[in-house]
């Protein structure tokens, strides 16, 4: 009979907190039409969220398995659907130059976070995932590498969180900069896909120059996006090196799996969907929110790991690094999508 109790209450804690997390990503979104968190964006509307809740509340312990479920399981799931969003033959015809000024800015941005990280004495766990979210494509890129670098849920959460909060603020800046920068709108679109962290903080921010800045600004950030999967096999190659060079009996790194379900569904999105099996803008556009409302719900689970209590130690050295890369790398590119 206990056992019974026990699988009924394992199914209870799973449904629950999946469902738990899937309510603050709801209440995520609605925060997120409120003006002036309509910018924000309900990703880090629901992190914040759920912060809050840890804080006022402390981790609800009977919802734990299902929020541990949507954390690890839904996050790999919502990686896997990124992939979608990234079509390989507009890179490939379009984007070379703009690759490998996306190769830059993903360089720069990990060694010079890591680098002023390790100068003001911060966790250099943070910094490096700051370092791949400000170089590649915020929040997705984090979630893509925390598990290989085997990153703690709550420094994964805060890293989402900083992200979030500056890409942001840049965003807003960079469409404040526009009317009276010495470039045109193309060079501006182009700068901003090279520059900014979240393909949401490059559409806000490339969406006033016009249809055609706002495209190129796409092109060269999904270029950045295109550049995630060999960067991991960099890492874990890295990481293999490190361990097998402290001892050969640790120098196994676990291939995150869902990589191989990112490369799938980019080679789907770009050359089946559309060609072989046609679909409409509507069902495009539904798979995309769906795939943000995962990726939402997934951190949410992140975010209930986070006590406030610790951040302020581990987290706000590697903020200020991350924030001086970021007006570095914006200052670089600027110059480079101006030549």
């Amino acid at each position: 009979m206990s056992t019974l109790t026990n699988k009924s209450n394992h199914w209870k804690s799973l449904l629950l907190g999946i469902g738990f997390t899937f309510i603050f990503a709801l209440a995520g979104y609605l925060l997120s039409l409120i003006p002036g968190l309509n910018r924000v964006g309900p990703l880090a509307c629901a992190i914040l969220l759920a912060i809050v809740y840890r804080q006022a509340f402390g981790y609800p312990e009977f919802f734990r398995k299902g929020i541990e479920f949507s954390s690890k399981y839904l996050l790999r799931l919502a990686i896997i659907l990124y992939g979608l969003k990234l079509n390989i033959d507009v890179i490939f015809q379009d984007g070379i130059g703009l690759l490998v000024k996306g190769a830059i800015t993903i360089v720069f941005a990990i060694l010079v976070t890591v680098y002023l990280a390790k100068l003001f004495k911060g966790n250099t766990q943070i910094a490096l995932l700051l370092g791949v979210g400000t170089g590649i494509c915020g929040a997705a890129a984090i979630a893509a590498v925390a598990p290989i670098v085997k990153a703690k849920a709550e420094d994964t959460a805060i890293s989402v969180g900083i992200i979030a909060l500056v890409g942001t603020v840049f965003s807003i800046i960079y469409a404040l900069l526009l009317p009276i920068l010495p470039i045109s709108d193309v060079q501006y679109g182009i700068w901003s896909g090279l520059s900014l962290h979240e393909l949401a903080h490059v559409a806000l921010a490339a969406d006033p120059a016009g249809e055609e800045a706002l495209a190129m600004a796409l092109l060269a950030k999904l270029g950045r996006v295109f550049l995630l999967v060999p960067l991991c096999f960099v890492m874990i190659l890295w990481i293999r090196s490190r361990k097998s060079q402290a001892g050969a009996d640790h120098a196994k790194v676990k291939f995150p799996m869902f990589l191989l379900g990112f490369i799938a569904m980019s080679i789907i999105g770009s050359y089946v969907l559309g060609n072989a099996i046609p679909v409409t803008d509507s069902v495009m556009n539904g798979i995309s929110i769906a795939t943000t409302f995962i990726l939402t719900s997934a951190m949410v689970g992140l975010g209930l790991n986070v006590s406030l209590k610790d951040v302020k130690s581990k987290a706000l050295r590697p903020f200020y690094a991350m924030l001086i890369t970021s007006v570095l790398v914006s200052v670089l590119m600027y110059w480079i999508a101006g030549i």
